[in-house]
């Protein structure tokens, strides 16, 4: 038996989904005699619970932006639903594509004290991008690879060759309910327009909708006649399946499950999760503050190359193959 934290349990966020179907993915492949238990990230579970969880020989997390910083004293006040104490007692965890959740000063030492015990010492940890790694070697954390988000893992260059070099006729795009900049959305949705002949957006986020509708009310001409399509992975995965379709959006997550499916994306990078993947991996992304430079991207001609971290990938898988 095998724990695994899961971070798509209860969460407000599909993307959390598109990384747990990673996750579980490459665990099922590594381990395929084992039976998985899991418990979610984002509730503080009971105490017989989580001795259940504990119990367990191995742990794992799946991925997300589930460290920080600090680090409180009772569960509930955690990312990770996890209280200060139960770092001393519980089974030593094993990051999986785990990442930090925004930019941010030095730990302080709950936090530094938290991760070096509910961390294993045992296994080497794997964050998504060299940002989280840095800062969990802070903490003194050290057993630590930079692998990349487990969602990147099988976009391998055979994979995306097969992704289209020039536009297609129709985009979807996302918005962030959290980073809400009405006047660079709205020049994004104005470019998607001029460049596509037909638009869907599809909300991620648990305020993505209301967001959308804010819009609508407040620039019509810009944002109506937009196909809205229905709120779950399984609406998305079938858009992406059975279109010619690009992805132009600010969710990080559903342009990774586009480039899964092959598809042309550019990512809106709005915070530090796209940027350092960006930056470590060459993940497709055009800042917010250079929006002036999407039309041209579109219209371009190029390959997406991701610079996967082959080899630490094949670290991490091995040590479970001992």
């Amino acid at each position: 038996m095998i724990t695994v934290y899961d971070t798509a349990c209860g969460s407000l966020n599909m993307g959390d989904e598109i990384i747990m179907d990673a996750v579980m993915l490459h665990l099922e492949s590594i381990f395929t005699h084992e039976q998985f238990c899991r418990y979610p990230t984002h509730y503080a579970l009971a105490s017989k619970t989580l001795k259940k969880a504990w119990k367990n020989p191995l742990a794992f997390v799946g991925g997300t932006n589930l460290l920080r910083n600090y680090w409180r004293f009772r569960a509930r006040k955690n990312q990770w639903a996890i209280g200060f104490f139960d770092g001393f007692q519980m089974q030593p965890a094993i990051l999986m594509g785990a990442g930090w959740n925004s930019y941010a000063k030095s730990p302080e030492w709950k936090a530094r004290v938290f991760y070096r015990n509910a961390l294993s010492k045992e296994y080497i940890h794997s964050v998504r991008d060299n940002y989280s790694l840095e800062k969990l070697k802070a903490c003194g954390v050290n057993n630590v690879i930079n692998t990349g988000c487990p969602t990147l893992w099988q976009l391998t260059p055979e994979h995306l060759a097969q992704v289209p070099s020039v536009k297609a006729h129709q985009v979807v795009f996302t918005l962030t309910d959290y980073s809400r900049d009405i006047e660079k959305d709205s020049q994004l949705v104005e470019c998607l327009k001029k460049n596509y002949q037909k638009l869907y957006f599809w909300a991620q986020g648990s305020e993505d909708n209301q967001y959308f509708d804010e819009l609508i009310q407040l620039k019509p001409q810009i944002f109506e006649n937009i196909e809205r399509i229905p709120t779950n992975l399984k609406s998305y995965n079938q858009l992406l399946i059975n279109n010619e379709i690009d992805f132009i959006g600010t969710r990080l997550h559903a342009g990774i499950r586009a480039l899964q499916f092959r598809k042309r994306v550019i990512i809106i990078g709005i915070d530090n999760r796209a940027l350092e993947m960006h930056k470590d991996f060459n993940l497709p992304v055009v800042e917010r503050h250079d929006l002036n430079k999407l039309d041209h991207l579109i219209n371009s001609q190029w390959q997406p190359v991701i610079n996967l971290p082959v080899q630490a990938i094949k670290d991490w898988k091995a040590q479970f193959k001992l």
